[in-house]
Parts: C-alpha cells; structure tokens; sequence
C-alpha cells in the first residue's frame, strides 16, 4: 500500500470520505450507513495512505475502519453501550494483541508493541467489533450480504474495462499502479482485473464472494427479484460470467468448492464437510512445522497433469515457506516481531525472502502464539454457527446467508495459506456470525412471537436502496 504516492485525487477521496460517511449516517439509519460505508469504501477508496506521526498511517485500512467506528459511535452511541463482550470475544482480542507480545519478548519496546497492536486492532478488531454491535442478527447479516452482491454486480463494468484495457483504473483515477502490473498479466494472454483493491487477487475473491452469496441467496429466495428493475438472476449470470473471465484459477476453485459444500452440507444434514475445511489449515501448518511434508509430490502431480510452470511456481513457494519456517522456529513462541526480524538474509544483508501466505508472515512476525490466535480468531465464530445452526436449516430464511458468511471464512483461512489479502468486510462476518451464534436462542423466541402476532421480523428500514421482501418494493430492489 502506497504512502505518499498519487495524485489530489488520493487526498480528496481519503480526507473527503470523512464527511462523507457523516452524511451517509445522517441520511440513513445507522446499520444501513455502516454497510453502505464499508462496501463502498473497500471498494473505491485508493490503496495509499499518510503518514500520521505517532499513530497508524490514514489509509485505505484506516479510513474505512476508524472513520466508520467514529462516525457510527457518535451517531449511534446507545447501541454501543449495549455491547457486551463475551468468552466468545476472547480469540479475537487475543489476536489483536499477539504483536504487542512480539514487541516486549524481542526487546523492541512498549511503544513499538503498542503501535503493532494498534494497527492491528484497527484492521481485525475494529470491524469485528463493528458486526458484533451491527449485524448480530440474520436480517443485519442479509443486509450486509444483498450489499455486497449488488457492489460486485457494480464492478463487473470496471472488471470488463481492465479485463479489455489492462489493469489502469486506479492510475488514471489516483495517479499510480497500486501493485506490479506484471503480476496481473495472465498465461495464455489477456489480464487479471485490479480496479480498485490492493491486488488482482482480492478483486477476484470480491467477485467471487458476491457470486457465492448471490447464489446461494438466489437458490433459496434471499435474493431480491430486482435490483435497478433488473431481474437479480440476470445480474447473478452476468456476475458468474466476469468471475470467470478473471482466469483466478485459485478463486475459482474455492469457489466451487464453497458452494459444494453448502448445497451437500444442506442436503446431506451433515457438518462433516465442513469440519474437513476448518482441519485444513491447522493440519497443513503441522505437516509443514515438523518437516512431515515438503510439498515436492504436489509440485510433482501438478508438473505432470497441469503445467510445468505452475509446478516450478509452486515449488519455489514452498522453498521459500521451509527457509522461513526454520527462521520463525528460531525466534521466541511470540514471533520475531517487525522491522524484517522474520526475514532470511544472506551474509551480505540482502534479503532472500519472499512471503506469501498469511499464515507464513503471522508465523514469522507473531509465532506460534500469534499463528494459533489468527487460526482460532477466524475460525471460531463458524464453529458456533455450526454448533447452534444445523446444516439441514441453512437453506431457511435468516441461515442461508449466514451459512456462507461461515463457509466463507473457513474458505478464507484456506486462501490464508497461499496468499495474504485482508480484507474488513471478512471481519464483519466473523462478527455478525459471533453475535447471531450468541443471540440465537433469543432471536429464534422472538421471532416466533412476532409470527404468531402475524407480524414480520424487524432489522432493515424500508429504504429507496434496500428492502426487505416483506416491504413495498422501491425503484432500485424488489
């Protein structure tokens, strides 16, 4: 992420965005504001940023997060004072502090641990504090989702113009790449769409997410019928046919493999597909510690029935994960800590690393403390969905959107393991999926008061942007 680069436009959009979402929480009502905000911002908002002296550079991360915390807090303060923090809670505050561990066992200070743990409260913390307040119920959690569908039905444009063009939107708009064009050249020919996001990368799991919570919101009617009086099945088939066109292999393949998942899980009753997802991590992280696996046999199938370059590209990945794996298991069970601690160095001080998996930079910069705290941070809220919601309801209305949210992020600790995208909207689900898993019991009561008054349930205001299929339908969604 850039500092300092750009053009005005990197300073208008960034500093221009703090009235923005005062507007948007003076013209909405709140939850809808924080969604609007959070979609919107990841979305458009440049990847740069200003140094600020003392406190975590304002960027991208930042501005979305803190500017929407802030405005949310002093417009809505009373749903803040209601919050409280549970055992639940405890993964994640663990994780947000795991640097400042770092910091004190690798004598580098109390201020250096407490700037690590600041900025990394702002990027997992804060968002998830914001869903445990905001979409702690099925209907937050459909907002946020029908959100999120219509933002990648809006890229779909961009994508088709840089799919055509070449990556170049966020030059022309912001004055620079905000990542190595190379990267997004595509084998076979044509390019690997970027807009607005750090990485060719996380625009393609964007994409991805909107047709994995389009689908499966479609297949089960949670999809509204239109947006902008566009039939939504329409959109969804558009949308499917632009995540495809992206060439992310990877992507795709997660894809495939989430909606696999749900539609078995659902079909089959059963959370054992599921369970299979969230070993995976732990298991490959334990195989790859101990030196039980080096990858060579992975490498090796994928040279004979894919492609040798892929092959050559996958083993030097997993070179480079042992070279760091013994440096990381070198330094204290809290990690190196910053300032390219974790990195291998050869003995002329040039640096031989190249990291690529989250789990890999955790491991190195926060060790096994902080490589276990991220693992359980993340996975924890969908083990209580799965805990409280069976598989055979998934498909029923206030679970089938929470159902994805769940597979989502054990698709994404997955994704954790090759490459390292953060993304705040993940976060979200992590804490609505917290704070509906907790509430359950009470929202279910609830709900069936309100169906035996003959009444629906409550959650999103009637707006001209969003309804809910109970509400008179509005000139954007019906």
């Amino acid at each position: 992420m850039g500092e300092g680069q750009g053009n005005i436009m990197v300073a208008i959009a960034l500093f221009g965005w703090i009235p923005l979402v005062m507007l948007l929480f003076r013209k909405l009502e709140a939850r809808l504001a924080v969604t609007v905000a959070f979609v919107g911002g990841w979305m458009f908002l440049p990847v740069a940023g200003f140094k600020v002296q003392g406190l975590p550079a304002y960027n991208k991360m930042t501005a979305t997060c803190i500017v929407i915390l802030f405005w949310a807090w002093k417009f809505d303060r009373e749903r803040f004072r209601a919050f409280n923090f549970s055992q639940a809670d405890i993964p994640m505050l663990l994780w947000c502090i795991a640097p400042f561990f770092a910091s004190l066992f690798n004598d580098l200070g109390v201020y250096d641990g407490l700037s690590q743990t600041m900025y990394q409260s702002i990027t997992w913390g804060v968002p998830y504090y914001i869903a445990r307040v905001y979409y702690g119920d099925g209907a937050g959690l459909k907002l946020l989702a029908t959100a999120i569908f219509i933002g990648a039905v809006i890229y779909i444009p961009f994508c088709w113009f840089e799919l055509i063009m070449s990556p170049q939107l966020h030059r022309l708009t912001y004055g620079f790449h905000q990542h190595n064009f190379l990267q997004t050249l595509r084998d076979g020919g044509g390019f690997r769409p970027m807009v607005f996001m750090d990485h060719g990368l996380m625009t393609s799991m964007w994409m991805v997410l909107g047709v994995f919570l389009g689908t499966w919101m479609y297949y089960t009617g949670e999809l509204p019928e239109k947006i902008l009086s566009v039939p939504s099945r329409y959109l969804l088939l558009v949308l499917i046919l632009t995540t495809f066109a992206m060439k992310s292999v990877g992507a795709i393949i997660l894809l495939l493999i989430g909606l696999s998942v749900i539609y078995l899980s659902n079909r089959m009753k059963t959370v054992v597909l599921l369970l299979v997802m969230l070993l995976v991590p732990p298991l490959y992280v334990y195989t790859r510690t101990t030196g039980i696996w080096d990858g060579t046999n992975l490498s090796g199938y994928v040279a004979e029935k894919f492609s040798p370059t892929r092959a050559q590209s996958l083993q030097f990945r997993f070179d480079n994960e042992t070279m760091l794996i013994n440096k990381a298991l070198q330094g204290t069970f809290f990690g190196w800590g910053g300032f390219g601690r974790s990195r291998v160095y050869d003995e002329r001080g040039k640096d031989l690393s190249v990291t690529d998996g989250l789990w890999i930079i955790t491991l190195g910069q926060n060790g096994r403390f902080g490589l276990m705290a991220m693992i359980i941070a993340i996975q924890t809220p969908v083990i209580l969905f799965f805990l409280r919601f069976k598989p055979g309801r998934w498909n029923e209305k206030n679970r089938a959107v929470p159902a994805v949210m769940a597979i989502f992020l054990a698709i994404y600790m997955i994704d954790n393991l090759l490459n390292a995208m953060i993304n705040p909207i993940y976060m979200l689900f992590s804490g609505g999926l917290t704070g509906l898993a907790l509430g359950a019991h009470q929202e279910e009561t609830e709900d069936s008061a309100e169906e035996a008054k003959g009444i629906a349930t409550t959650g999103i205001p009637a707006t001209r942007f969003i309804t809910e299929p109970c509400m008179a339908p509005s000139r954007f969604i019906s």
